[in-house]
């Protein structure tokens, strides 16, 4: 006689945790496991240590509330969890701004300085991107630190905001070019790679 799978029993794919976690919420746990150090770091470095905690805990309860809609074909959750947190980061973007300028004023990154002991070439590059960065429109600037500090696919940051694919890559040229030209690159003389920020 076969029954339902034990609560033990391994759940593969982020579609059967949430589809299982209907009838057995403390299953949720499972993607909260997987996901929450990628989505605090991600979060962390958008809007520092003091929001990190705050905004990942968040994300992953409202995903907990609205999970009944999350799309079951898709095996992965990570760009819903994505899209969650960056709906709770631009409520917060005014701080991210200002997070940023005072990076850019100051030179110090209290995110960068809490995970890796400071040196004067790192302090002295962060300042001008963080300028560069606070410069960008917010959703340029969401579509290059999702690839560049969350490391999400093209396809990934499109379902994560919701938008076209044709949408992120333009969005990417639009930032990196922006961020190049506001370093003192020249953009004509950069290829446009993953690995250029």
């Amino acid at each position: 006689m076969t029954g339902p799978p034990a609560p033990e029993a391994e759940v593969h794919d982020d579609a059967e945790v949430v589809a299982r976690s209907l009838e057995e919420p403390e299953l949720f746990a499972r993607l909260y496991d997987r996901h929450a150090p990628d989505i605090h770091r991600y979060v962390t470095r958008r809007l520092g240590d003091g929001a990190a905690d705050d905004i990942t805990a968040d994300t992953f309860l409202t995903a907990f509330r609205i999970r009944g809609r999350y799309d079951l074909t898709r095996p992965n959750a990570r760009p819903w969890l994505y899209g969650i947190a960056g709906n709770l980061i631009g409520k917060q973007r005014r701080a991210e701004v200002r997070a940023l300028k005072a990076l850019a004023r100051t030179g110090h990154d209290p995110v960068a300085a809490s995970w890796v002991e400071e040196t004067d070439s790192r302090v002295a590059a962060q300042a001008p991107l963080a300028g560069a960065l606070a410069a960008l429109p917010a959703g340029d600037r969401h579509v290059l630190l999702l690839i560049a500090w969350a490391d999400l696919s093209y396809q990934e940051v499109a379902e994560a905001l919701d938008i076209p694919v044709g949408t992120v890559r333009s969005r990417l040229n639009r930032a990196r070019r922006k961020v190049r030209t506001a370093l003192g690159a020249d953009p004509a003389f950069l290829p446009d790679t993953p690995e250029v920020v």
